[in-house]
């Protein structure tokens, strides 16, 4: 197979990975324990794990935008009300409106955050002085 070819493939991969945390952090977003929105911290920091992993592993900036473009779109497509009227993730409660909210916007930032990060490891490191 050319490189080409393996990249592309990566790429799919990526893409279903991020839509398979999508799905689990939308419905899991709304646990709560108390007033600690448990659900929303472990979404959120799953996905930004899975965004770096995809980033520092590959060392390319495209898989961590297919995963995070599974994620946003999963979370999308689990967010909607189903042609019969349900709907996977149950209405947020009057105190709880701002979750679903924080979590509709936590993907699409880390997918940005971590795609756009520079890379150091390119940076050569600064000449040190002669020592006399």
């Amino acid at each position: 197979m050319t490189s080409t070819i393996l990249r592309v493939v990566g790429w799919v991969v990526a893409l279903l990975v991020g839509a398979f945390y999508g799905a689990a952090g939308t419905v899991g977003q709304a646990f709560l324990v108390g007033p600690v929105p448990v659900g929303l911290i472990l979404a959120t920091v799953g996905s930004a794990a899975l965004l770096i992993a995809l980033r520092t592993l590959t060392g390319d900036r495209v898989n961590a935008l297919a995963g995070g473009l599974g994620l946003t779109g999963a979370t999308y497509l689990f967010s909607q009300v189903g042609p019969g009227g349900s709907a996977i993730v149950a209405a947020p409660t009057a105190g709880t409106e701002w979750i679903p909210l924080v979590w509709t916007v936590v993907g699409p930032a880390l997918m940005v955050l971590v795609a756009l990060w520079p890379d150091f490891s390119k940076l050569q490191a600064p000449a040190r002085p002669a020592e006399s």
